[in-house]
C-alpha cells in the first residue's frame, strides 16, 4: 500500500511540474519585447596613470516595443561600480550605465558588467580593459591643508 501511495505521488508532482513548464512563454518569443542596443560594449582606458579618471559611459537605446526595465547590473569585481536608470526606458528613449573603475590599483584592466533585463537577450556582457600605472615620482596630488576636524569659515 505504501509503495502506491508513494508511486502515486510521484505521478502527481511529474505531472504539475509538466504543467508549470507549459504556462511560461520565453521573453524570446513575444515580438513586443523590448531590445536593448548599445553604442559599444567595450570601452578601452587606454594606459591610465594611477589615481587617474576611471569613468566610463555605455549609452544604449530600447529599439522594441514594450518598456525596458534594467533588473540588475553587477561588475566582476568591486573595483568596478555601474550606476544605472532604475526607471523604465520607454520605445525609442535612450539612457546610460556609467561605471567607475578604481584607478588606484595598479595593472592591466579587464573587467566584466552585466546588464540583466526584460529585453530580447536578456542578458549583455560590457567589457572595460586598460592599463593603470604608477604615477611619476615628482607628479604627486595636493594634499588637504586643513587641519583635522577645521571647519571652512564663511566671509
Amino acid at each position: 500500500m505504501k509503495r502506491i501511495l508513494f508511486t502515486l505521488g510521484i505521478v502527481a508532482l511529474l505531472g504539475f511540474s509538466v504543467f508549470a513548464q507549459d504556462a511560461t512563454t520565453p521573453v524570446a518569443d513575444n515580438p513586443n519585447s523590448p531590445v536593448i542596443v548599445f553604442e559599444k560594449t567595450t570601452h578601452d582606458y587606454g594606459t591610465v596613470v594611477q589615481g587617474g579618471d576611471g569613468n566610463c559611459e555605455f549609452k544604449f537605446r530600447n529599439t522594441g516595443v514594450e518598456p525596458l526595465i534594467l533588473a540588475n547590473v553587477t561588475s566582476s569585481c568591486g573595483c568596478t561600480v555601474p550606476e544605472w536608470p532604475r526607471e523604465p526606458i520607454m520605445k525609442g528613449k535612450s539612457a546610460s550605465i556609467r561605471v567607475k573603475y578604481d584607478t588606484n590599483r595598479i595593472g592591466q584592466i579587464n573587467k566584466y558588467i552585466t546588464v540583466l533585463s526584460n529585453a530580447k537577450v536578456g542578458s549583455v556582457q560590457l567589457h572595460i580593459m586598460g592599463n593603470v600605472i604608477e604615477a611619476p615620482a615628482g607628479a604627486q596630488m595636493p594634499q588637504n591643508m586643513l587641519s583635522p576636524g577645521a571647519a571652512p569659515v564663511a566671509k
